[in-house]
């Protein structure tokens, strides 16, 4: 299929080059659990046009890569997706993606943000010893995202001959921050965004997550936990605060009830899977599990960062026999010390809140999507949708709550443009043992386009019984609340307590409001 087109014009930008090649027969059995924000898509004999255009900014030296599939069956909206981790897009499961964004019609578009293939800033991080390459992170962060969403709807526009009806981001993790910032940068660049478990607080998360694997060596410890010392400790907290929500179900719904402290567990014997014995739970355990739960926190006591939540698999922060437990630090080495050789595990406490700090100094503006001034992107009409894991065990709930609440504070009325959901049980964007939220986006494009709002999102699991539920999720602060009947049906459930929210943004409101008449 012959395709003509004009070359997108990105201020700032040199288009280097773009190759077209038509891709027949494509088929792809895409899951939910790898397509974020949606269900299983079943792409059969595809057709579509993928049209590759690399470009560069003049006197930065990078070179940027924006991979657009133009499907033979359009539903003439453009669906942008984002990356995971490290990797802005262009990664292992933009396939996935892409593939069930163009299986329901959408023009699908990723983009590596200049960085390639890496999965890890191992490769380009620094220039030299001392210096990082901010231009790299300049384009991950921010800049490659809103080239993006021009380079996606020109070629759609060339491509068919009318630029998309709508256009939506989708993305998760790393896509959840990309699509935050885009709200807070670029209002207009989509109709409707879902940036879900988004690592917002970018500088924050990548310095707390080192947090609970330095406790060890602070507590005076030889050694780590073992993994399954962690295990048992997830479990106990579960034991304790799954009922505290009304019904046990194998999952804790109200992290706010739950208070159970690691240290009341210490010597208490369970069964280790890999000693394949049974063993008392340790202190060190206790103290790790205490600081995973907490996040981190400065020697002398003061916050630095939300903790995961009690639930959340903590097993990363400790060990299997004949493993190391210490992840590759990545944000200390690379970044905060600019310095390939040096070792964040000989910190002191001290040293460790010295260097969190100075790296959120550094790079906040950067990398963090933590703005809550969206009074452009609501201005524009934009919506956005946000679900997390409660049991995520890569990004903090609460940090979502944390931002949710931020925006809540300078909108009294954010939910006529953004809703927040949590999902209990469930993990970092998909997995767990709760339920994923696989209509967020299709609940998205009916507020877009039709103005229906999102009151709940259904979600199903097993319980621990092995029976499947059917439960509602409700939008921040509300809870699903039992009624009465059967647990396993979603009509047994009841969203309270989102009169909460809304009388206090508009008390609020009304205090800066009296504050900065007194100025």
């Amino acid at each position: 299929m012959a395709f003509s087109y004009t070359t997108p014009v990105v201020f700032g930008a040199e288009i280097l080059s773009l190759s077209a090649t038509w891709v027949q027969n494509y088929t792809l059995n895409v899951p939910g659990s790898f397509n974020y924000n949606h269900g299983d898509v079943a792409v059969e004999n595809g057709e579509f046009c993928n049209v590759t255009v690399t470009y560069t900014h003049p006197g930065h030296e990078d070179r940027i890569t924006v991979e657009t599939w133009l499907p033979r069956k359009w539903n003439h909206r453009l669906q942008a997706t984002g990356g995971g981790g490290w990797s802005p897009g262009r990664f292992v499961l933009s396939k996935y993606f892409m593939s069930g964004a163009i299986g329901e019609g959408y023009v699908a578009t990723t983009t590596d943000a200049g960085l390639g293939n890496a999965g890890s800033p191992e490769t380009w991080a620094l220039t030299s010893p001392g210096n990082v390459n901010l231009y790299n992170l300049q384009n991950m962060g921010y800049v490659s995202l809103n080239d993006q969403a021009i380079i996606g709807k020109s070629l759609a526009k060339s491509f068919y001959g009318k630029a998309p009806d709508y256009s939506y981001w989708s993305g998760c993790s790393q896509g959840g921050r990309q699509g935050l910032m885009l709200a807070q940068r670029y209002p207009t660049a989509y109709d409707g965004i879902a940036a879900s478990a988004p690592a917002l607080s970018w500088a924050e998360l990548t310095a707390s997550v080192f947090y609970p694997l330095l406790v060890p060596g602070w507590a005076g410890a030889s050694s780590p936990p073992l993994a399954c010392e962690l295990n048992f400790l997830t479990d106990e907290a579960i034991s304790e605060c799954d009922a505290k929500d009304g019904v046990v179900d194998g999952v804790i719904s109200d992290d706010s009830k739950c208070h159970f402290n690691a240290l009341s567990a210490v010597n208490k014997t369970f069964y280790c899977d890999s000693t394949q014995k049974r063993m008392p739970l340790g202190k060190t355990a206790a103290l790790v599990a205490n600081a995973a739960w907490s996040g981190p926190r400065a020697a002398n006591g003061d916050f630095l960062w939300h903790g995961y939540n009690r639930g959340a698999n903590i097993n990363a922060f400790g060990s299997v026999p004949g493993q190391n437990a210490t992840g590759a630090d990545l944000w200390f080495r690379l970044f905060v010390a600019k310095d390939k050789t040096f070792n964040v595990q000989n910190a002191t406490h001290e040293e460790y809140d010295q260097l969190f700090r100075r790296g959120v100094q550094e790079y906040r503006s950067l990398m963090n999507a933590g703005n809550p001034d969206l009074s452009e992107f609501k201005k524009a009409g934009g919506k956005l949708i946000s679900y997390h894991g409660m049991a995520d065990e890569s990004i903090p709930t609460k940090s979502s709550e944390h931002y949710y609440r931020a925006v809540s504070e300078e909108f009294p009325d954010v939910q006529s443009f953004y809703r927040y959901f949590e999902a209990p049980g469930l993990g970092h964007c998909s997995g767990g043992s709760g339920g994923q939220p696989l209509t967020t986006f299709d609940a998205l494009r009916r507020w877009v386009e039709e103005g229906k709002v999102p009151e709940t999102l259904p979600v199903k699991y097993n319980t621990t019984d092995g029976v499947e539920s059917s439960r509602i999720l409700c939008p921040y602060p509300a809870k699903a609340v039992y009624q009465g009947g059967n647990v396993s049906e979603a009509t047994s459930f009841k969203c309270v307590g989102n009169e909460t929210m809304n009388s206090l943004g508009g008390k609020r409101t009304h205090q800066r409001r009296v504050l900065n008449q007194a100025h």
